[in-house]
C-alpha cells in the first residue's frame, strides 16, 4: 500500500513538474490552421447549405433537442463564428475566449443534427474544450505581442500529458474495438471496402484479395493499439511517427474521411518533448529559450481533480455499451462517443407506414418526403433514429387531420456482408414510443448471430 502511494505521489510531482511550453504552442497553431480550414472546406463545399438549411427535419441527441439550425443566414453567421475563433487560436489572440468560443460554436454544430456523426467531430469537441484551460497562448501569439500578456517559458507537464493522454485513448480505444471476430476472423467489414478498389490498374487484384482485407485489419488492430506507447517513448518514436504518416495518408487515398487524417498527423505532434518543438519555431524566428522567464504557473489541486474527474470519464464512457443486453453492433446503443472508428458496414431499407384506425388499410409513406438522402441513409440503420422520425411522420399527419395515427415500418438491414435481415416489429406503433427512451423499449427483432469481442 505504502509503495503504491509512493508511485502515485511521484507520478502527481512529475505531472505538477515543468517543461518547454512549445508543444502546446506547435499544438495550438496546428490545431487552430485546421479548423479553421476545415470550416471554410465546409463552407466552400456548399456542405453548410446541404446539411443544415435545406433539410426541413434535423434527428436530435437525448437531452439536446433543444440544439436547432439558425436557418440562413445564422447558420453561415455560427460557421463564420467558429472559423474566426479557430484562427484566432491558431495565432494566439484572446486566446481563452477564442477557445471557448470555437468549443460552444463547434459543439453545437456538431449537435445540431445527428445524422451528421463522426467520431472525429467528438475528438475535435474533446480538444477545444481542453484548450480553454491549456496556456498554448503564453508564447510565440499576439496576446503576448499585442496584449503586454506575461510570456512564459515552462509550464507543467500535466498540460501537454492531458493532450497525450486524449490522443492515447482515441487511438487505444479504436483498437480495443477492432478485437471483434468480424474484424479479426472475418477480415470484415475491410473486405467490402477493400473489393471496391479491385477495377485499380496494377494493384487492384491485390485490393480484390481476401488475404490483404486480413492483413489490413489485423495491422489496423495492432497499430491503434500500440502506436500511443511507441509514440511516448523516445527510442520508438521517430519510426512510429513515420507509421502515423502512412497509415493515415492511406487511409485519406482510400476512404473519405475528410480532415481527420490530416488532423491527426499535426496532432501526434505533441509527443516529441520541447526541444524538438523549439526547433520548428526557430524556423519561424522565435527562440522559446530567450523568453525571459517570469514565476512559473502553480498548479492548484483543483486542476488535478478536474483532471482526474476528465480522465475516469474518457476512460468509462466508451463501455457504457455493457449496460444494454444485444448486440452492439446491430441495435448501436452506446456506439456513439466509443471510438468505434471505421467498424462496420452497415445499411439499411426502411419502408414506413401510416395507419389510421386498425381497419384502415396502411399507407406507404416516402421518405424523401420528409428527409435527406443521407439521413434516409442514417435513419434506416439506426433504432433511435426510426423512432425519432416516426414521430416526426404522426405529427404531419396529425397536421393533416388524421387523429392518433399509427405509424410502424418495415425495415432491413445488412451488417458487414450478412444478408439483409428484418430489424424492427413490423406491427410495432414506434410513434408510441418515447424518443430517447430506454433501450428495453425498442421493438427490435434478433440479431441471430454473435459478433463476439470488447
Amino acid at each position: 500500500m505504502t509503495e503504491t502511494k509512493n508511485a502515485f505521489q511521484k507520478a502527481i510531482g512529475y505531472m505538477r513538474s515543468h517543461e518547454g511550453i512549445s508543444p502546446l504552442v506547435v499544438f495550438r497553431i496546428v490545431f487552430g490552421l485546421m479548423m479553421c480550414g476545415a470550416v471554410v472546406r465546409f463552407w466552400a463545399n456548399g456542405w453548410i447549405a446541404t446539411q443544415y438549411i435545406q433539410p426541413d427535419f434535423f434527428f436530435s441527441y437525448q437531452f439536446f433537442s433543444w440544439v436547432k439550425p439558425l436557418g440562413d443566414p445564422g447558420t453561415y453567421i455560427l460557421f463564420a463564428i467558429c472559423g474566426i475563433a479557430a484562427f484566432f487560436i491558431a495565432i494566439g489572440l484572446f486566446y481563452r475566449f477564442s477557445a471557448a468560443v470555437f468549443f460552444l460554436s463547434f459543439t453545437y454544430i456538431e449537435l445540431m443534427d445527428k445524422t451528421n456523426y463522426l467520431n472525429h467531430y467528438y475528438f475535435v469537441t474533446l480538444v477545444a474544450f481542453l484548450m480553454i484551460f491549456i496556456p498554448a497562448h503564453r508564447s510565440f501569439s499576439l496576446d503576448v505581442k499585442w496584449r503586454n500578456m506575461a510570456p512564459l517559458k515552462h509550464v507543467p507537464r500535466i498540460f501537454r500529458h492531458l493532450l497525450i493522454f486524449q490522443l492515447g485513448v482515441v487511438y487505444f480505444y479504436a483498437g480495443l474495438a477492432k478485437l471483434n471476430s468480424d474484424w479479426l476472423f472475418l477480415a470484415q467489414p475491410m473486405d467490402i471496402w477493400l473489393k471496391a478498389f479491385g477495377h485499380w490498374p496494377l494493384i487492384g487484384d491485390l485490393m480484390d484479395n481476401r488475404i490483404t482485407a486480413y492483413a489490413f485489419s489485423w495491422a489496423g488492430a495492432i497499430y491503434d493499439l500500440s502506436i500511443p506507447f511507441l509514440l511516448y517513448f523516445s527510442r520508438t518514436r521517430p519510426p512510429a511517427y513515420i507509421a502515423v504518416i502512412v497509415f493515415h495518408v492511406a487511409t485519406a487515398v482510400l476512404f473519405p474521411i475528410g480532415m481527420f487524417p490530416f488532423v491527426m498527423i499535426g496532432a501526434t505532434l505533441v509527443f516529441f518533448p520541447p526541444k524538438f518543438h523549439d526547433r520548428i519555431l526557430a524556423r519561424f524566428g522565435r527562440k522559446t529559450a530567450s523568453i525571459s522567464p517570469i514565476a512559473r504557473i502553480n498548479l492548484p489541486k483543483r486542476i488535478l481533480v478536474f483532471v482526474g474527474i476528465y480522465a475516469i470519464l474518457q476512460l468509462a464512457i466508451p463501455f457504457r455499451h455493457i449496460l444494454q443486453p444485444g448486440e452492439l453492433f446491430w441495435h448501436e446503443q452506446g456506439y456513439r462517443f466509443s471510438w468505434r472508428v471505421m467498424l462496420m458496414e452497415k445499411a439499411g431499407a426502411a419502408f414506413f407506414y401510416v395507419q389510421q384506425n386498425p381497419q384502415s388499410r396502411p399507407m406507404e409513406i416516402r421518405n424523401a418526403d420528409y428527409l435527406t438522402p443521407n439521413q434516409e441513409k442514417m435513419m434506416a440503420t439506426q433504432p433511435d433514429m426510426l423512432i425519432e422520425y416516426a414521430h416526426l411522420l404522426k405529427r404531419k399527419f396529425e397536421e393533416k387531420g388524421l387523429q392518433n395515427p399509427k405509424i410502424t415500418a418495415k425495415v432491413f438491414v445488412t451488417l458487414n456482408g450478412r444478408p439483409s435481415r428484418p430489424f424492427i416489429d413490423p406491427n410495432a406503433d414506434l410513434a408510441a414510443l418515447s424518443i430517447h427512451g430506454s433501450h428495453s423499449q425498442i421493438p427490435l427483432l434478433p440479431f441471430d448471430d454473435e459478433i463476439s469481442g470488447l
